[in-house]
């Protein structure tokens, strides 16, 4: 076992910042720590790295057989820090003696999250992206078994977004364990094993992110009358309920129902479709529906 916690809680006065999180990490696994600001992630990984103490609860690294666990660990908490005036290469030797970990061949570690070519260059020449990099090669001087993001992808451009995505998902091949906050749904969907999705403080739902993201047979249609379409369907074997959505119909059928059922259906009622095609289930889809679940359970205590 990586990490467990039991009942983690922290309190700031009558604010609830994080209420009993019990969770499990294994080795290997890339988990996602998924909610708003404000749903507990950072406050959880303070936590857990001994930055903020608990008001309530537990947590132990590596079985509880690590006293220094913090040794086996690389963070980025926060906005990356660099001397400015100084070189990437000369920034990643200066964590290496802060860590006390020489020996490791930064050029290679350089090479490894794409900043070969400018390693050797003033970091105020840099762009955000770049500085994401360097600071995530930072974290990994000294070998960590653990890797820590928060928000690894927080202000970059869409192309820097999947630089810093494709770089995490090819370290976590060399069979590290790799711990990511982020409230970018798509985004830990397309990196994470696993997902822990918090909302005010408390845990929704965890596992792997193809279980939370069960299979669905929703398809999306779209007709010149609506409310024909939507009586024309009521009609049919298999239909289970619809809502109207930007771009047209979305609308839950039972599992043997497909593409084809469908419009034969519709063009037996006169219902020409304009649009027809299956929705996949998706991050987003899971955590609204967890949330609104949450609130109608609040409502309802």
């Amino acid at each position: 076992m990586i990490l467990k916690t039991q009942g983690l809680s922290k309190s700031y006065g009558k604010i609830r910042a994080l209420d009993g999180l019990d969770l499990e990490i294994r080795e290997g696994e890339i988990i996602g720590i998924l909610g708003p600001n404000g749903s507990g992630k950072t406050t959880t990984l303070a936590l857990v790295l001994g930055v903020i103490f608990p008001t309530e609860g537990t947590f132990e690294w590596f079985g509880g057989n690590e006293e220094n666990f913090n040794k086996r660990l690389g963070t980025i908490l926060e906005t990356p820090n660099f001397y400015e005036y100084m070189s990437g290469m000369d920034n990643l030797k200066i964590i290496q003696q802060i860590k006390n970990k020489p020996g490791q061949d930064l050029e290679e570690l350089a090479e490894m999250v794409g900043l070969s070519d400018r390693i050797h260059t003033k970091v105020k020449t840099y762009s955000l992206g770049m500085k994401q990099r360097l600071a995530i090669a930072g974290a990994m001087v000294g070998d960590p078994d653990v890797l820590i993001f928060d928000e690894p992808t927080n202000g970059l451009d869409p192309q820097g977004i999947a630089d810093v995505r494709n770089l995490i998902i090819d370290i976590s091949k060399t069979g590290k364990t790799i711990i990511m906050a982020s409230h970018i749904l798509a985004e830990v969907e397309k990196i994470c094993t696993h997902t822990v999705i918090l909302q005010k403080g408390q845990l929704l739902t965890s596992g792997p992110v193809k279980t939370i993201l069960r299979e669905t047979n929703a398809y999306l249609l779209e007709a010149e009358d609506t409310e024909a379409l939507k009586n024309c369907l009521k009609s049919m074997e298999g239909y289970i309920d619809s809502h109207e959505e930007e771009g047209g119909l979305l609308v839950n059928f039972d599992e043997n129902i497909n593409a084809s059922h469908i419009n034969t259906h519709c063009n037996k009622k006169g219902i020409v479709l304009s649009k027809l095609f299956k929705k996949e289930s998706s991050l987003e889809d899971a955590f609204i529906e967890m949330v609104n679940n949450h609130k109608r359970d609040g409502q309802n205590q």
